[in-house]
């Protein structure tokens, strides 16, 4: 049976096409978003969409835990990933690390589920009813515009910035978060020494040099501490980026395309990732063991899932990362992407 006879089907049932001619790499399953690349509007209503499903899955599932909630035992004995989250920020939850206030959580999940009403809403405007192409004196864009590039940047860092802040507020005057070592919620005084917390990136701590790096940190007014630091760097790098435009090296030495900026983003969350999978791994400041089981005991406690959760995820990042920077740098250069699945799809209608 030759192969043009036999494959195709089977391509086209796992959503390959028949035709390298029918995408840019033959593989239209894969293609994703990359057919909006040069609608910005569309671009916009499918970025705003996909938040709207993170946050309604956020608030969905903790409906769910809530309905599944037994006060009589622990949370990570009922495999629960987001109570766990909540209960740690000092919501509902009273000396010795018991939770006895369900409806802070509850307001929360709804408060997501509205959240993603309004966003889904936004996104089905915008990949329906909007213009296709933003206007560039507004949100709108193109790829190899460094300067505008660098203005969204710095609207995301900011964003991002004030996350950590209102962190910051929540553990220092809105009613503080669980210290395990205390056993009980409490306000936090941060801890804004720059020699002590930037040397956890290097892996000094108090007590010593450690391999594990930021995820040694062992008291809380260390951790508030080094969001206080994240939020003013991250809204100040966002001011910078608004204000100034791209410096020479970065004109000369980065890629200026959608994909190349998707890459360095799956990069992010790689790190972001595999630095989550750490901290639950071997730290219990930051995941108190009230919540997330102990360090020393994997079969009862959720530790192992929700690290090897993220592991996977930041591993998965890291290979779209290095595939789409290496998509960025072919076409950069004008080179033609030769790949495993060009190659499948090419099988499929040899000519």
């Amino acid at each position: 049976m030759s192969v043009s006879t036999f494959w195709p089907p089977v391509f086209r049932a796992l959503g390959w096409s028949a035709s390298v001619e029918a995408s840019e790499s033959g593989v239209p399953l894969l293609t994703g978003n990359l057919r909006l690349t040069d609608l910005s509007g569309r671009l916009l209503g499918a970025h705003i969409a996909h938040a709207g499903l993170i946050i309604l899955w956020a608030g969905s599932m903790a409906l769910f835990e809530i309905s599944r909630f037994d006060s009589a035992l622990p949370l990570y004995g009922q495999n629960l990933i987001l109570l766990p989250h909540l209960a740690t920020l000092g919501f509902g939850v009273s000396p010795g690390g018991q939770i006895v206030d369900l409806y802070p959580y509850y307001l929360i999940a709804m408060l997501h589920l509205i959240s993603a009403a309004v966003l889904g809403a936004g996104g089905l405007y915008h990949a329906i009813l909007g213009p296709e192409i933003l206007d560039e004196q507004g949100f709108g864009y193109r790829w190899s515009d460094g300067n505008k590039m660098t203005s969204i940047l710095g609207i995301h860092l900011i964003v991002l910035g004030l996350g950590a802040l209102l962190l910051v507020l929540k553990a220092t005057r809105w009613g503080g978060i669980y210290d395990p070592w205390v056993e009980q919620v409490r306000l936090i005084q941060p801890n804004l020494d720059p020699g002590r917390i930037f040397g956890y990136l290097l892996g000094f701590t108090p007590h010593g040099w450690s391999l594990s790096g930021m995820a040694s940190v062992d008291n809380l007014e260390d951790v508030i501490g080094g969001h206080v630091w994240v939020g003013l760097l991250c809204i100040a790098g966002g001011i910078f980026h608004i204000a100034t435009r791209p410096m020479t090296w970065a004109k000369q030495r980065l890629i200026w395309s959608g994909e190349a900026y998707l890459s360095y983003s799956l990069g992010a969350l790689a790190l972001i990732g595999f630095s989550v999978a750490c901290f639950v791994s071997v730290n219990d400041t930051v995941y108190p063991s009230a919540f997330y089981g102990s360090l020393n005991t994997v079969t009862s406690s959720v530790r192992a899932a929700l690290a090897s959760v993220h592991a996977t995820f930041g591993f998965l990042a890291l290979v779209g990362h290095f595939w789409h920077a290496y998509r960025a740098r072919a076409a950069e250069r004008g080179m033609p992407v030769h790949t495993l699945l060009d190659a499948v799809a090419a099988a499929s209608n040899p000519t």
